[in-house]
Order: structure tokens, then C-alpha cells, then sequence
């Protein structure tokens, strides 16, 4: 069984509208989110063996803080650039070359990439907000196998969910 944490950054900062896009930093909202939200996930006992980021300062931010927060240590985040304003099915392929001894993997990125692969595997929303979660479980032993047909919903959660659910 595998378990996939589909993460986005935490809400990024437009105070320098000069700024590459790549190396925008989190707003006050999202180092904010981003403690909140790992913590969410430290009180369901969701802990990862494999963090997998986007190279972009938003999302490598949310990663770190993430990892901090559920005691990972953060040399082990794994940071590309082929995440950044990846599509679905490139996501979905990376995700696929996690190493078949990893069982719980967070991947940090952005929409509508994100938003697309929820929706290719089965889940069922209209957006994935800055920092949201959405959770996959998948009856397979190998992350290659990993699809729509042996994917079942496990949580979907975002800052402004009062359930935390």
C-alpha cells in the first residue's frame, strides 16, 4: 500500500510585483497556513518517508517548514524544478520514480498541476486552495503502479476546513 500527500504551497507574497515568479516568498497568511496545516497532519499521525518539492522559493518553503514541523529531517527533502508549473501527467511521472521503499510521500507543488492530478486520480473538487492536502491511498507496493483504479480518497484538508478533516 502507498500513500500520497498531493500538498500545494502555502499562499505566496505579491508585495514585489517585480519578483520572478520562481522566487516569490511566502506571504504572512501563508508562514502562517503552513505550521497549521503540518500540524493538522501530525495530529491524524500522517508522517511522510519521502518529501518530493517543486525548487520554487514558495513551495521549498512550505516543504521545509512542513518537514520541521513533523520532525523530517529537512536534508532529506527531495527539491526539483521539474515540479514547478509541472502538468498532471508529468507530476504523475515523477511521483512514479519514488523509490518502491518509500510508503508515505508528500509532493509540494502548484495548480493547476496539482488540481489536475486530484482530479486524474479520482478525487473530487473544484480547487485545491494554497497549502490544501489531499490524500491518496493505493493498493499497490510500487509507486510505477500507482492509478486511478487502485486509488481511494484518504482526507482532504486546507486552512479554512473548520473540521480539519
Amino acid at each position: 500500500m502507498k500513500k500520497l500527500v498531493i500538498y500545494r504551497h502555502a499562499k505566496s507574497s505579491w508585495a514585489n510585483p517585480f519578483l520572478e515568479d520562481h522566487q516569490r516568498p511566502l506571504a504572512e497568511r501563508g508562514l502562517r497556513d503552513a505550521p497549521r496545516m503540518a500540524q493538522r497532519l501530525k495530529t491524524k499521525n500522517i508522517q511522510p518517508d519521502y518529501m518530493l518539492s517543486s525548487d520554487a522559493e514558495r513551495a521549498k518553503t512550505t516543504a521545509l517548514i512542513t518537514a520541521e514541523n513533523l520532525e523530517y529531517a529537512p536534508n532529506q527533502v527531495h527539491f526539483t524544478n521539474e515540479l514547478y508549473h509541472a502538468s498532471s501527467s508529468h507530476i504523475l511521472k515523477t511521483i512514479r520514480h519514488i523509490p518502491d521503499s518509500k510508503n508515505t510521500a508528500f509532493v509540494f507543488g502548484h495548480n493547476p498541476g496539482l488540481n489536475d492530478l486530484v482530479e486524474k486520480l479520482g478525487g473530487d473538487i473544484d480547487n485545491l486552495p494554497t497549502c490544501g492536502q489531499f490524500g491518496f491511498i493505493f493498493e499497490t507496493d510500487s509507486w510505477e503502479k500507482i492509478s486511478p483504479r487502485n486509488a481511494k480518497v484518504w482526507f482532504f484538508d486546507y486552512p479554512k476546513n473548520q473540521t480539519g478533516n
